[in-house]
């Protein structure tokens, strides 16, 4: 919590000013049962109209000022909150763009989505609430006791009893309703998670006709939510009816102990008036004191969660002298290879099992790497250690003789193209899809590589140009051409290393024919790793990695591997004629 308050630093003055705002109204309040007491005793008690007018008068005039007050202090305390809000969720925002893929798959995308959005706002809530009463109801209560003592002592000993007997339920509650609140955002998280996966998996759940298990399911998520809110909402709305039968009792003890008062003629009429109404204050207050400290509860539990998430620190780091290898750049001429796989080792989270091996490989500048294996053989980990979207657990992985992770992240990265898996395009034009490949780049530019990608026809026949509109995530297009679409966006920037992780799956054989030949023609000395399970795909590359389980199990051209290696050749077998095969 210490290091989230650090965003009220750039609020300092809005910090002070609110809740002093806030105490000048309160002031202003406390004195009305004053002015009432006085209005009764000398007013309607002499029958002096002149004088109750000129008394509320004053009435107004403090109510006025106090509500100029409690506006100024409103503003202050919604620009504070909001601000730091927002600069939090900037960090936020920023720190999760900073972690690692490893990170962000031990968290979790639906609880980082949750702690971005309710979980900054309820922080945001409890801190506007806290800057405008955390001073004001507890100003008012003791405030309040102060004044009855200055009305009448023997009266005011009740608000002595009172007070500590309600501090005791309001903080009692607190401390059992804050643990729970942080089970509830915990159950907030799954409700999402379901929800995210059923949106997302649309498409596979309405084609095996499973709306009724999914409807079920997030029934299920949704109803342990709502029983949990409820729970923690019963043992709230407890703080309400308990308060209000301890203020209730003060007054009744009050009024029968200053009723005593007024008859012994020690006290006047308008001093029971004045009590009874710093008791009511009281109530009021501590109301308010308790809807404070449950929403300061729950910020302060979501605060711990966001918390988390900044305290997160990304296992991908920069050395802080890394440097770019004087070997890298255009003029490699071989000497040293372009990737170099050094007996890596690579597990992924706490897993006992790891997902690569003893893996060594030397991949020269221009070659072009087919690696190929069964579902989980480690394909697409290989090739995502080489641009430290992870990294190896033991040996290493060198591009142009230098570690991986001597490398500063974003050289590194700026010689490397990469086709995901998964097609992912985002909304907007087709151009503004192009230059995340590179910022700068030409329409020209922009053309040929949708040329190269096999992409340059579909797009000439929609008409609109590098101007046609891509709706979130490319749903207005096919499969295959948003995976064309994915290639061009990599090639635009001319990497040095390209990487398609099985990026050709939706294209039909012609296409992806078509393709692996203008990438091979096109792309001059650029070292591309081709990523797949097709035989087809791989068999013309000038080196074919055959992974199994997470080990290498051959390495050489399609007609070493069909002698050599038997997993290579039962893949092949298993897909092409034997014609094709040879």
């Amino acid at each position: 919590m210490r290091e989230l308050l650090k965003y009220l630093k750039a609020y300092r003055k809005e910090s002070i000013l609110a809740p002093l705002f806030k105490m000048l109204e309160a002031t202003f309040e406390l004195f009305i049962p004053l002015v009432v007491k006085q209005i009764i005793d000398v007013g309607i008690g002499r029958g002096d109209t002149g004088y109750i007018l000129r008394m509320g008068g004053l009435l107004v005039l403090l109510g006025v000022v106090g509500l100029a007050a409690s506006l100024t202090a409103q503003y202050f305390a919604a620009k504070a909150a909001v601000g730091c809000a927002t600069s939090l969720r900037n960090d936020l925002f920023a720190h999760i763009n900073g972690l690692s893929y490893a990170e962000i798959d031990r968290l979790g995308t639906s609880t980082l989505i949750t702690r971005m959005t309710s979980d900054v706002n309820q922080v945001q809530t409890g801190l506007n609430l806290f800057l405008r009463l955390f001073l004001r109801s507890p100003f008012i209560v003791f405030g309040a006791m102060v004044m009855a003592f200055t009305v009448d002592a023997k009266s005011a000993v009740t608000f002595v009893v009172v007070i500590p007997l309600l501090s005791v339920v309001v903080f009692g509650i607190m401390l059992i309703t804050m643990p729970l609140y942080k089970k509830v955002q915990r159950q907030l998280d799954r409700v999402l998670l379901t929800t995210k996966e059923n949106l997302e998996g649309v498409r596979v759940i309405r084609a095996f006709n499973r709306q009724n298990d999914e409807m079920r399911r997030f029934d299920g998520e949704n109803s342990q939510l709502v029983d949990m809110q409820v729970f923690v909402g019963k043992i709230s709305a407890l703080m309400n009816p308990v308060t209000y039968v301890i203020i209730n009792g003060g007054i009744i003890v009050l009024v029968w102990t200053a009723g005593k008062q007024v008859n012994a003629g020690i006290i006047t009429q308008g001093a029971v008036v004045a009590l009874v109404n710093y008791m009511s204050q009281i109530l009021v207050e501590l109301i308010k004191l308790a809807n404070l400290i449950i929403n300061i509860s729950k910020a302060l539990a979501c605060a711990g969660r966001v918390q988390k998430v900044l305290q997160e620190k990304s296992s991908i780091t920069e050395k802080e002298h890394a440097a770019v290898p004087e070997t890298a750049g255009p003029d490699r001429n071989g000497q040293v290879p372009k990737v170099e796989f050094c007996n890596v080792e690579f597990c992924y989270g706490d897993s006992r099992e790891p997902a690569l091996s003893a893996v060594s490989l030397k991949v020269k500048a221009g070659q072009t790497v087919g690696i190929i294996g069964g579902t989980g053989s480690g394909k697409t980990t290989l090739v995502n250690l080489i641009p430290r979207f992870y990294d190896v657990f033991g040996g290493a992985v060198l591009i142009d003789g230098q570690d991986v992770r001597e490398w500063p992240l974003e050289q590194l990265r700026g010689r490397i193209g990469i086709v995901p898996q998964r097609a992912v395009l985002f909304a907007g034009t087709l151009r503004e899809n192009m230059k995340w490949g590179k910022k700068d780049a030409t329409d020209e530019e922009i053309n040929r590589a949708l040329s190269i990608a096999q992409a340059k026809d579909f797009v000439d026949e929609k008409g609109e140009g590098l101007d046609l509109l891509i709706t979130q995530e490319g749903k207005n297009l096919s499969g295959g051409q948003r995976q064309r679409l994915t290639i061009a966006r990599a090639l635009v920037r001319r990497p040095q290393i390209l990487i398609m992780d099985d990026s050709a799956s939706a294209l039909d054989f012609a296409t992806d024919a078509r393709l692996r030949r203008a990438i091979r023609e096109e792309t001059g000395d650029m070292t591309v790793f081709l990523v797949s399970q097709r035989a087809a795909t791989v068999r013309n590359s000038d080196v074919i990695v055959v992974l199994d389980d997470g080990a290498v199990a051959g390495v050489g051209t399609h007609k070493e591997l069909l002698e050599s290696c038997q997993v290579y050749r039962e893949i092949c077998l298993s897909q092409l004629s034997a014609e094709e095969v040879q």
